[in-house]
């Protein structure tokens, strides 16, 4: 049996090493990587540079231009690594399948978790992005943990961001070993 192609979606707040992990777990499989935040319209990014949270509404048609791009690396059977903050199930949903063209149903999560205080350090360390720390809260009251019957695994931004991508990478070999699509 040929496992489905693997798309991943390393998901988590702002500040949590998205990118960075990112990046490493695409360069080990050999996957495309998508930076999420290129994708936002200029309307969002202006929103966020001003420090106003995004609304459901705002995120939705991002959301729906990310679906498409993580279905459309499926359809061409080569995956990808998308690096998304993908704060609730809803959200995740949309990423999964709720596209015209068919969806990615054994989409992938790798959820980067850390503390408040560890965050709020990252940011306040790291320039030229235009997400302004203070949006952070509001991050955080919004975020809701992949559940059980999510294919999903929760790992500690306090590691360094090559043990990460290393644990995260295990954790994917033995889905795709056993040919398992199911929940972590």
């Amino acid at each position: 049996m040929t496992p489905e192609p693997l798309c991943v979606v390393v998901m988590g707040v702002s500040g949590c090493g998205k990118s960075t992990v990112g990046r490493l777990i695409a360069e080990a499989l050999d996957r495309p990587y998508l930076e999420g935040d290129a994708f936002h319209p200029p309307a969002n990014v202006e929103r966020m540079r001003a420090g106003i949270a995004l609304s459901d509404e705002d995120r939705a048609p991002w959301l729906h231009t990310l679906a498409e791009r993580l279905a459309q690396a499926r359809r061409d059977g080569g995956g990808v690594v998308l690096a998304c903050s993908a704060l609730k199930r809803r959200y995740r949903d949309v990423l999964r399948g709720d596209v015209p063209s068919g969806g990615t149903p054994d989409l992938a999560f790798v959820h980067l978790h850390g503390t408040r205080e560890l965050l709020e350090s990252r940011m306040a360390q790291r320039s030229g992005h235009y997400m302004p720390a203070s949006l952070l809260a509001s991050q955080l009251d919004a975020l809701e943990p992949p559940q059980p019957d999510e294919l999903a695994i929760t790992l500690d931004v306090a590691l360094p961001p090559e043990q990460i991508a290393q644990r995260a990478l295990a954790w994917l070999r033995d889905r795709r070993m056993a040919g398992d699509s199911g929940p972590a």
